[in-house]
């Protein structure tokens, strides 16, 4: 039975703090944070901002923001970005100096191309070289280190004295929280931190400082995009990176309803839409199965909901460059991702065709397009002859019993499970397939990893678990063993901080994405495809991923190997978690994707 954890929030309380002044220029940083109502603060301790830990404890009582103490700063920049995920809120983190700044660099990026807000604090310096320690202070000491990541960064600062660190917060928070949403990095010089207070310092009424409401659309534009769709034949909706909002959940099913529109939602991006809906006519992939590319095709008018890489989704369906061939159909595209372009990162994708541009937040604008609409649409010719994915052979099968399991065993295991419960998936693996994806509402993803960033998965599931404790929901991490391998310590933190949470690794002793690239370099080299396991396999010696569990205070059990096994196994788990543990499946599966191919990352070549 593994270790488990006794904390609540009362054990994280300091002792004898008395009526603390503001005297720090530490102090102020962390006024301005409990300002600005963050409710936690992920961090790994160190040194470069030993008077900014001070302030959190000792002046406000390590609440509001409470610490989430984390084994490592990639994990601590995870877990807030699965927070983010999961609420549209941002939640703080500090990485100490430029060392602990290097550790995060790649969740950093992750958040970034998740659109995930965040406000991270890190340290310097003391940037006076007459006040640094010999070596430590000089080698923790960058004249520009947020030169490390402002490439996948909305804005950094350093502040130089208490005051410039009130409006460099309060900024950092206001442009974290405006859409498009992003990380931000505030440095904080030792100097700055440790130094007593030589004036009075006023934490302002931090609502005058707030974000401005999400843009809405020209009513011009708003009304072209209306009539455009009154007047279509076969429209389709791309519902892409959408809001967790119940409300705005309900307005895209509402519009969708008005419009008759078949609907396509992406595998990768949290859950917009109910994939049962009569409407949903295909499974959620990141790439075009063929059901959503027969649907694609028919369309005379696609409307764009900050669909992620729209030109890429359209070749991928039509086959055309979408600036030598642009897509015979008229496309409405609402995003805002053109204020987030910069010139290092590629997140961006590929230009698509627009003929309605809508620079605005998608779901402000579906609010205005539905009060445009009164009587519902008729259905589009053929539309209620198209099967329903759930009705076809894969969509109703069940997992096959008594046998070694598939990834689509092991799905369909889970989409059961999680039928007759409130799940929270806070992630899901490269190759789950499509046809397992039931989703009924805002909650039930959290998306994958918008930067491919593996070992991200386990602090995203932390986050998430973090974010809807008390909320009823029963939060799932679906992980491939290699992503567990790379961010299993970050369990840790979901003990000592107590929150519910299961884990359920499809372990197929594999880095097998990578497994699928070097299958098609052999075949288009003509060398031997047998060869492709070497340097990949996970299975000499196999790893104990129980055991990795166990060691963060986890329960768990000997692997399972059969959809029956995985069964009973997913609902002892639920038992524990619904008792406050948490709980660890080794899922042991065959090599190899889904069948249905609806969710492939990699452009795999089938062996020949």
């Amino acid at each position: 039975m593994a270790r488990r954890s006794t904390n609540t929030a009362l054990k994280h309380r300091p002792e004898d703090l008395g009526t603390p002044k503001m005297r720090w220029g530490s102090d102020v940083v962390a006024a301005v944070a409990r300002e600005l109502d963050f409710k936690y603060i992920a961090l790994v301790p160190g040194a470069s901002y030993r008077g900014f830990h001070d302030s959190l404890v000792n002046y406000l009582g390590n609440e509001n923001p409470q610490m989430v103490t984390c084994l490592h700063e990639e994990h601590a920049v995870s877990i807030a970005d699965g927070y983010g995920k999961a609420t549209d809120e941002p939640m703080a983190v500090a990485l100490h100096s430029n060392v602990g700044l290097m550790h995060a660099t790649m969740t950093i990026f992750n958040a970034w191309c998740d659109r995930t807000p965040m406000v991270i604090f890190g340290a310097t310096g003391p940037v006076d070289a007459n006040k640094r320690r010999p070596w430590i202070d000089w080698i923790h000491t960058a004249k520009d280190q947020g030169a490390l990541i402002r490439h996948y960064t909305k804005w950094d600062d350093q502040p130089s004295s208490p005051i410039a660190a009130v409006e460099s917060v309060l900024r950092a928070n206001q442009i974290a929280r405006t859409a498009p949403f992003g990380p931000v990095y505030v440095c904080l010089d030792v100097g700055l931190q440790e130094e007593p207070l030589q004036e009075e310092v006023r934490i302002p009424d931090a609502s005058r400082y707030a974000p401005p409401e999400p843009p809405f659309a020209p009513s011009a534009v708003v009304k072209q995009a209306r009539e455009v769709l009154k007047q279509a034949k076969f429209p389709v909706i791309l519902m892409g990176r959408m809001s967790r909002g119940q409300a705005d959940w309900d307005r895209r099913v509402k519009l969708a309803e008005a419009l008759n529109a078949p609907v396509l939602t992406s595998s990768n991006d949290p859950s917009s839409f109910p994939t049962t809906h009569p409407l949903h006519l295909a499974p959620p992939a990141l790439r075009p199965s063929k059901q959503a590319m027969a649907l694609v095709k028919k369309a005379d008018v696609v409307l764009s909901l900050d669909w992620l890489d729209l030109a890429g989704y359209l070749r991928g369906c039509l086959g055309a460059s979408q600036t030598q061939t642009p897509a015979d159909k008229t496309i409405i595209h609402c995003s805002m991702d053109t204020y987030r372009t910069n010139g290092w990162s590629m997140d961006h994708q590929a230009l698509p065709a627009a003929d309605i541009p809508v620079a605005a937040c998608p779901d402000t604008f579906v609010e205005q397009m539905l009060e445009g609409f009164g009587r519902k649409r008729p259905a589009a010719a053929g539309l209620k002859t198209i099967t329903h994915w759930t009705r076809t052979p894969v969509g109703r099968s069940r997992p096959k019993e008594g046998a070694p399991m598939t990834l689509m065993d092991m799905a369909l295991t889970v989409r059961e499970f999680a039928r007759s419960r409130p799940v929270s998936f806070a992630r899901l693996p490269i190759g789950w397939p499509g046809e397992a994806a039931e989703f009924s509402g805002p909650l039930c993803f959290m998306g994958n990893d918008g930067g491919g960033g593996v070992g991200s998965g386990p602090g995203h599931a932390v986050g998430t678990a973090l974010a809807l404790q008390g909320k009823g929901r029963l939060v799932v991490g679906v992980l491939g063993d290699g992503d567990y391998l790379m961010g299993c310590n970050a369990l840790w933190t979901a003990t000592h901080m107590d929150l519910p949470l299961l884990i359920v690794i499809a372990d197929n002793r594999s880095y097998y994405n990578d497994e699928m690239h070097q299958e098609r370099v052999a075949v288009m080299r003509e060398r031997p495809v047998r060869n492709r396991w070497i340097g990949q396999r996970l299975d000499d010696p196999p790893v104990d991923l129980i055991a990795m569990g166990l060691a963060q205070g986890f329960d768990g059990e000997a692997p399972v190997s059969t959809s029956e096994d995985l069964a009973a196994a997913l609902e002892r788990g639920a038992q524990v978690v619904s008792k406050g543990g948490r709980y660890v499946i080794d899922a042991l599966v065959e090599p190899g994707y889904a069948d249905s191919g609806a969710d492939q990352r990699a452009d795999m070549t089938k062996q020949k």
